[in-house]
């Protein structure tokens, strides 16, 4: 039986990127560097120490805003972190998610060989991903953290995606975004579904007990506690060919919007099916402290109200037995919008580059994120559904279907395109302050 114990986080040594959920509105920036020098990375190292905003930090007078930093592992050892060291990292860290482009259904032309430069490449060695309320907090806080990277001759800026909420404070498919956050144990942040209990620290930070009873932690432990691993991806979306989907797929515009929301789990509002299956709810939606309350097991568990293949569903299948253990597959997951808006109600894709970039955070990248991509996003078999995949980001080619149950007959719609295809991506390893500090005092 495993010890059920309360774990006390080290706030003040943990990023706050690694806890916090964003702010609604937000703007965020993702700056790349590559390290040409090991004395100058490690004096970045030293920098970054003091301008990465702590988790103790969330009441400070910065407000919802922060700097994070985290390094490849091509990025630790351009560092100089000794093997033995490297070798007791996350095996699908080590490879790198170009390397895992099979496992992650990053095929055609979401494979590695049609990737955004830098992005998949031995060059990306640090990421610093700054997070604020708005564009001109945004830029402050760049500006506080340019004294890190400046005159840092052999660290060089090789790429920078910037991303700003729109206006309507949706994803470019047309829905509420940023809703479901998990809480986590000692972390002092609620989650958002109060019906789900806190999740062990160990499962998104490094060094504490997880929901198995182990402990992960790179070695030394000064390098890996307090820290976690990051997959950032970036996600184009293919809008006008979503909104074409909808619109020959349903008999009118009522139907389209209940088709939208069938193949999310929620209205495009945020109100989810769970609580109003038969139309939307605005008010419900926009509200943080009942949008995200529900479970399925108990109320749909043959998914009538919310289909079992649905992406919320997928993504998350909270108390649904069918799906094994899903808390061993949680992760923190936050979504920022890059480029413009395409005008409502236009059909034809105007060459615009839109999407997400998308952030996810666990401390296993095996069982959380690559699991969650191969087993739930791009597979049905845990819900009895075969090879079909996520409507929404599943690797459709064409043939993928979609069923919603219905009684008497379900209703089948016509095979899924693919609605997103991935840019770039890469795995990273978001250290605590303290390990920053010791990646800065490394000597050869």
């Amino acid at each position: 039986m495993i010890e059920q114990t309360y774990a006390t986080l080290e706030l003040d040594d943990i990023q706050r990127g690694v806890l916090s959920p964003r702010p609604t509105p937000y703007a965020a920036t993702y700056i790349l560097f590559r390290i040409d020098d090991r004395a100058h990375g490690r004096e970045l190292m030293r920098r970054a120490s003091e301008v990465v905003t702590a988790a103790t930090d969330s009441m400070s007078p910065l407000g919802e805003t922060w700097v994070s930093i985290a390094l490849t592992y091509q990025g630790l050892r351009a560092l100089g972190v000794p093997q033995e060291s490297l070798d007791t990292f996350a095996w699908e860290f080590r490879q790198g998610m170009a390397a895992r482009a099979n496992t992650l259904g990053d095929s055609g032309q979401s494979g590695p060989d049609n990737w955004e430069p830098p992005l998949g490449t031995p060059d990306v060695h640090v990421v610093l991903v700054a997070l604020a309320p708005d564009g001109a907090q945004l830029e402050a806080a760049v500006d506080r953290a340019r004294p890190a990277f400046r005159h840092l001759h052999g660290v060089v800026q090789i790429w920078r995606q910037d991303c700003y909420a729109l206006p309507t404070e949706t994803e470019p498919f047309g829905y509420r975004d940023g809703i479901s956050h998990p809480a986590v144990e000692g972390s002092g942040i609620a989650g958002s579904n109060p019906l789900e209990a806190p999740l062990k620290a160990g499962e998104f930070v490094l060094g504490y007990r997880d929901e198995l009873g182990g402990v992960q932690t790179p070695q030394p432990e000064v390098l890996g506690r307090n820290g976690t691993y990051v997959a950032f991806r970036k996600l184009h979306q293919r809008v006008a060919a979503f909104r074409r989907y909808l619109k020959d797929s349903s008999a009118g515009p009522e139907d389209e919007e209940l088709l939208a929301a069938k193949l999310i789990g929620r209205w495009r509002s945020g109100a989810p099916l769970a609580l109003s299956p038969l139309r939307d709810d605005p008010v419900l939606g926009a509200d943080p402290h009942r949008n995200n309350r529900f479970l399925y097991e108990q109320d749909d568990p043959a998914g009538f109200t919310t289909p079992p293949g649905c992406h919320i569903r997928r993504a998350n299948p909270r108390d649904a037995a069918v799906a094994g253990a899903p808390r061993l597959h949680r992760m923190i997951r936050r979504g920022t919008v890059y480029g413009p808006p395409l005008p409502e109600g236009v059909l034809e894709d105007d060459g615009s580059d839109r999407g997400l970039m998308f952030t996810f955070i666990g401390a296993h990248l095996g069982r959380q994120f690559e699991f969650v991509q191969s087993q739930w996003m791009n597979d049905g078999v845990f819900f009895g559904a075969g090879d079909a995949r996520d409507p929404i980001v599943g690797a459709g080619d064409g043939t993928g279907e979609f069923t919603i149950p219905r009684r008497p007959v379900p209703r089948r719609l016509p095979p899924l395109p693919r609605f997103v295809v991935t840019r770039g991506g890469e795995y990273c390893f978001m250290p605590g302050l303290s390990a920053l500090r010791w990646l800065g005092d490394l000597e050869d």
